[in-house]
């Protein structure tokens, strides 16, 4: 895996992730930082790595059993650590934003748990505003991942995940 240049301190980072394994070790850095409530929106094409991200990131925040992708469900709840939850969405099926509004998921995007949110451009309006947005892209033997911090709880991730040559 390897760095911009850019510095950590600002809004956005680019990397490269020579394969699914990179994948799931930038994930689990990613949890192991974050302590706080957080939404995390994951943009890109089919097979991009938006699951394989969300499911490294679910299993390093203390998750232990299987992760399954929630593509025809919606969301799924994973307890994580320190008491949290993570949902994970996949909105990719869905066909009206406020399909969203009658499984009362408003309730999830809370001041103590994680929101991951596959396909968030499925749900314009209704999802509140974003810690981080992961745009996952393909790359001739890999992915790039462009992450935008759009909040302070954003940047200060950023700095500790990105710092010190974590990554």
């Amino acid at each position: 895996m390897t760095k911009s240049s850019n510095e950590a301190a600002n809004a956005s980072k680019s990397c490269f992730l020579a394969d699914e394994s990179e994948q799931v070790a930038l994930a689990g850095t990613v949890a192991r930082h974050l302590k706080t409530s957080f939404v995390m929106l994951l943009k890109g094409d089919l097979g991009a790595g938006k699951t394989t991200f969300a499911r490294g990131f679910i299993q390093a925040s203390g998750f232990d059993g299987v992760v399954k992708s929630p593509t025809y469900t919606l969301v799924e709840p994973y307890p994580i650590s320190n008491d949290r939850m993570c949902y994970h969405f996949d909105l990719y099926r869905l066909a009206d934003p406020e399909e969203l509004e009658f499984t009362g998921a408003r309730d999830y995007f809370n001041e103590n748990d994680v929101c991951l949110v596959e396909w968030p451009e499925k749900a314009e309006g209704f999802l509140p505003p974003a810690d981080w947005v992961c745009e996952f892209s393909y790359h001739d033997s890999g992915r790039n991942l462009r992450i935008l911090a759009q909040s302070d709880k954003g940047r200060e991730l950023m700095l500790q995940v990105f710092s010190y040559g974590q990554i």
